[in-house]
């Protein structure tokens, strides 16, 4: 108990460290360059405070929960021996925390009402539900399979700038022919799905399964995984449009 109180209290230090240079540079434009008093102080010190806590919680919990139980399950992956179990594991891992994810969905919905107003598809709530959805399930699918190349490539020890370069060659290539009004929303995809929830369980996988297997290297082996995780979300969300 005491070393939890103790490591949380680090965190509070660590995340006022980490947020006291942003909150020194909207001082200095608000007060130097803008030249106007801060409105509602209280609301602002208030919503810092709150902002303070909440980054502390979830860099604590990422430290007690997420980060240890992603190496756990890919050691136990390893230990258990099973290819296809592991591989669906990544899948459904990359899957789930991405489907479920508020940037994806919030980055979804605009993109629907852009299109309907842009006539790409009807002006309804039933047509923009369904391309919202689409495009969800299309970066999910994306991440999901973007974790079991990841995987396959720790397992194997492929390098992995064969895959990137490759990939964005691919997504070069496929940006000359895809509609322009989805190629900045596929650019989008590709960052929304570095979320809270996926960047550090998708890490914690890739290091854990590294550290596992004979021969792997975590520095070398262990990380990437986000790298596809980013890549591939591109490259589906502008085969979407062109199918679309």
């Amino acid at each position: 108990m005491k070393n939890t109180l103790l490591k949380l209290i680090r965190s509070l230090f660590g995340s006022v460290r980490d947020l006291l240079p942003i909150v020194l540079v909207i001082l200095f434009f608000q007060f130097f360059v803008l030249q106007q008093p801060l409105p509602n102080i209280a609301q602002l010190l208030l919503g810092v405070l709150f902002v303070i806590l909440g980054l502390t919680f979830f860099i604590h919990g990422l430290e007690q929960g997420l980060f240890p139980i992603g190496e756990s399950m890919a050691h136990a992956f390893a230990r258990k021996g099973s290819v296809f179990w592991l591989v669906a594991f990544a899948f459904c891992l990359g899957f789930g925390t991405t489907v479920a994810e508020p940037a994806l969905i919030a980055v979804a919905a605009e993109a629907a009402s852009v299109a309907a107003n842009g006539a790409m598809i009807e002006k309804s709530e039933e047509a923009q539900a369904r391309y919202a959805t689409g495009l969800r399930l299309t970066v999910a699918f994306s991440v999901g399979l973007a974790i079991v190349i990841g995987v396959i490539r720790i397992l194997k020890g492929w390098p992995i700038h064969w895959f990137i370069i490759s990939g964005y060659m691919l997504v070069v290539v496929m940006t000359m022919f895809a509609p322009k009004e989805i190629i900045g929303i596929a650019y989008d995809s590709g960052g929304v799905t570095t979320s809270t929830i996926t960047v550090p369980l998708v890490t914690a996988l890739g290091v854990g399964l590294a550290s596992s297997i004979k021969g792997r290297n975590p520095m070398i082996d262990g990380f990437g995984l986000i790298a596809f995780a980013s890549l591939t979300p591109i490259i589906f969300v502008m085969a979407y449009g062109m199918f679309i």
